[in-house]
């Protein structure tokens, strides 16, 4: 994925780096105003910032084993990333370019770690561990001796859910083991271990094993690969049909990062139904465009050509039904990674890969696919995407150059006129500034207007979206949780004489909060995102609507000040720029903002407090039961109030759990709202703000020095000329220099 984008994107910092110096030297001069010089300067090191934070997002997603890490390993020419993961804990994986091969491990606070096992401890058989608080402290070592004996007291029927082991009791057992490895480290902060060239393989005894890989948070790693841009992201994801739901979440709340998302398929499988569940799950978020497609090929499974390229076909015509005309790439991920790193397989692998070669057709056929999606891949992410924000920066630098320029020019020819000369130019570019400082004073009031508008609009929408009376999405989540049924009663009731009542309990609501989660992250979280881009994009065609009429005003503004400096034989900027640079899109004033939607599982963090009551109501029972028989009345036999309080017990956890998400939900609203879209509105006012009022920062404020320039004495106006020439000069060089990296752009 090489291309000349460094190589443009060096020449550009540097430009931007040496307008800085120009800036600081033309600020140092008499008769310069800093607050015009400032603007500039903070342009020009937004520019830098955002050249360095450029970074192009590529997620690989697709269901387990279907060979996303294989294909990340083999774009990258080499089997960096642990292949084969565990399915409980895994998440998401993200490698950048680097000078060499290095592994950064983010983990868990302790904080966070508690609040993990208090999600997994809700209705948790035995409260005889917990402390007075109860609050559970992995800390403790009698609280994780206590939650350790609780566990080997479940009975097979609790380790198992919906036909796999039960999420949570692999997380807590997860966390026990893994404890004596990593509490040394852990601290109330997040704690990052960095692991060099020689110790890098080290990263996958955290990522590929349970107990380790639940206390990490993230892992980044870099990667020297002539394959992979300094400006890429690629991130290997956990597979999207985890029986876990906030490994789902995790999936979401990077994609709503990434620019591109390539979906793996295996040709073993086909699609499947998991496939068209996860891939509807991106529709409803709304970011389904930007996706590729990856048929990976097994050789191994294809006895010809025509019978890989027949299941493609069926795979296309499936997908086309919620992607029309897909674009798909066949091709085999591990024989391309087999053959990066052929002197480095095993036997066994060596003999595999031979055996392939065989196959030519096969192999010609892969070969050129896989030539297909780089092209395709280096098109989008840098001809479509990285391309156009660097034109942005720099039209941005152009205009700037040119500014500064004319400014300087315009006070060199005041330093060589005479008093009546200097007089009337003072006058009639005083009256260009008078102007600018009426247009400044519209365009501010009607944009804080309707900033004022927006929010109250905004206010209003995130209100409505998350009102269970006023709202589809809202109302799905409390019907879900009132029609919920309890999938296999009747082994529920057996269970009772076996397993007793809390252990059955909590068995039930395990499997409850499983499913409701899985509900939350596949049915509510989608429509969350989508609303919230919804609104993100709505706010930012709103403000642009606002700003774009006063463009013109702007644009005549500068015109008539250019128009005024001609007629008074001053030069002006060169021809063929664009009058202002252009307002920032949504992507620059995310980027710029640094922003970040509340994570996905904040929605799923959420607890039901229903264990006491069903246990009274047990208690209650029980004593009815020998009340009756003093009394002589009859009694049901065998666990009749068990099943009664079971029943109970089950509507009572379905009622609290409805009860505290709602409550959850309402806070939630309340983060989106002043955490996140108010916060956008504000930044983004800002910035189309400054995008379309900066020129004047330059005019408007540097003309008020005029009169001290005149009123100099003459060798002190022959000093400043002199250095005024100079700066202009490196000023017009520098615009020189833009336009030749613009042109460049052009062609590329």
């Amino acid at each position: 994925m090489k291309t000349n984008y460094d190589g443009i994107k060096n020449n550009l910092l540097t430009l931007a780096e040496e307008f800085e110096t120009l800036l600081d030297t033309a600020r140092a001069q008499e008769g310069m105003v800093a607050a015009a010089i400032d603007q500039n300067r903070a342009a020009c090191e937004a520019i830098t910032r955002q050249l360095s934070e450029n970074t192009i997002r590529i997620a690989a997603v697709g269901p387990i084993k279907s060979g996303k890490s294989s294909f990340v390993n083999a774009l990258l020419g080499g089997d960096y990333l642990k292949r084969g993961a565990g399915v409980v804990t895994s998440f998401v994986t993200r490698v950048s370019c680097g000078q060499g091969l290095a592994a950064q491990l983010v983990f868990k606070t302790w904080p966070q770690i508690n609040d993990d096992i208090e999600q997994a401890l809700v209705l948790f058989p035995s409260l005889d561990w917990h402390t007075e608080k109860g609050q559970f402290d992995i800390r403790t070592e009698t609280e994780r001796a206590a939650l350790a004996q609780a566990l080997e007291t479940l009975t097979p029927e609790q380790l198992v859910s919906q036909d796999a082991r039960n999420a949570n009791s692999v997380l807590l057992a997860s966390y026990l083991n893994g404890y004596a490895r990593v509490a040394d480290f852990i601290t109330e902060a997040p704690a990052v271990i960095r692991y060099g060239q020689k110790r890098f393989a080290e990263h996958r005894d955290f990522a590929g094993n349970d107990d380790l890989a639940v206390y990490l948070k993230d892992i980044q790693l870099e990667i020297c690969s002539p394959h992979l841009e300094r400006h890429v992201e690629i991130a290997d994801c956990q597979g999207s049909d985890s029986p876990n739901p906030l490994h789902l979440a995790m999936i979401q709340d990077y994609l709503l990062q990434t620019h591109f998302i390539v979906y793996v398929i295996s040709s073993r499988t086909g699609l499947r139904r998991a496939d068209i569940k996860f891939l509807s799950i991106i529709k409803k978020m709304g970011i389904l465009d930007n996706i590729l497609f990856v048929f990976n090929a097994d050789f191994s499974e294809h006895d010809s050509l025509e019978d890989l390229q027949h299941l493609r076909a069926k795979v296309a015509e499936e997908l086309a039904i919620l992607r029309p005309e897909p674009e798909i790439y066949t091709f085999s991920v591990l024989f391309n990674l087999f053959r990066a790193g052929e002197d480095q397989l095993t036997d066994k692998d060596r003999g595999r890969l031979a055996q392939w070669r065989t196959d030519t057709d096969l192999v010609a056929f892969s070969d050129a696919e896989s030539q297909r999606f780089l092209n395709d891949l280096q098109h989008k992410l840098i001809d479509e995407a990285a391309y156009l924000r660097l034109r942005n920066h720099v039209e941005r630098l152009l205009v700037m150059a040119a500014d500064i320029g004319n400014l300087l020019k315009m006070k060199q020819e005041l330093l060589r006129a005479d008093e009546d000369r200097a007089g009337d130019i003072v006058k009639r570019i005083g009256a260009n500034r008078q102007r600018m400082a009426q247009i400044r004073s519209v365009i501010k009031n009607t944009l804080d207007g309707g900033i004022h508008k927006l929010r109250k609009e905004m206010r209003i929408d995130v209100d409505r979206f998350f009102d269970p009376h006023a709202t589809d999405i809202m109302r799905q989540m409390t019907d879900f949780i009132r029609t919920y049924h309890v999938p296999a009663w009747q082994e529920h009731l057996q269970n009772l004489a076996t397993a007793g009542f809390a252990n059955t309990l909590y068995h039930v609501y395990q499997e409850f909060k499983q499913a409701l989660d899985g509900f939350i992250a596949e049915t509510i979280n989608p429509e969350i995102f989508r609303f919230i881009r919804d609104r993100e994009r709505r706010l930012v065609e709103y403000l642009h609507t606002v700003a774009e009429p006063y463009s013109a005003m702007v644009e005549e503004a500068i015109d008539e000040f250019q128009e005024t400096a001609e007629a008074l034989g001053i030069a002006t900027a060169a021809e063929g720029i664009r009058q202002h640079a252009p307002l920032p899109g949504l992507d620059v004033i995310r980027q710029t903002s640094r922003l970040q939607m509340p994570p996905a599982n904040a929605a799923m963090r959420y607890s039901a407090t229903v264990k006491t009551e069903a246990i009274m109501r047990l208690g209650a029972y029980k004593v009815l039961r020998g009340f009756r028989k003093l009394l002589r009345k009859p009694v049901e036999e065998g666990r009749g109030e068990e099943v009664q309080a079971l029943k109970d017990g089950v509507e009572r956890m379905k009622k609290e759990t409805e009860r505290s998400l709602l409550f959850h939900f309402k806070d939630y609203r309340e983060n989106i709202k002043f955490g996140y879209i108010f916060k956008m509105v504000e930044s983004a006012s800002v910035q189309i703000a400054d995008g379309l009022l900066e020129r004047f920062e330059t005019y408007e404020s540097d003309l008020g020095q005029m009169v001290a320039l005149i009123d100099a004495s003459q060798s002190v106006k022959v000093q400043q000329e002199n250095s005024f020439r100079e700066i202009a000069a490196s000023a017009d060089h520098l615009y020189q220099r833009c336009l030749s990296l613009r042109e460049r752009m052009l062609r590329s």
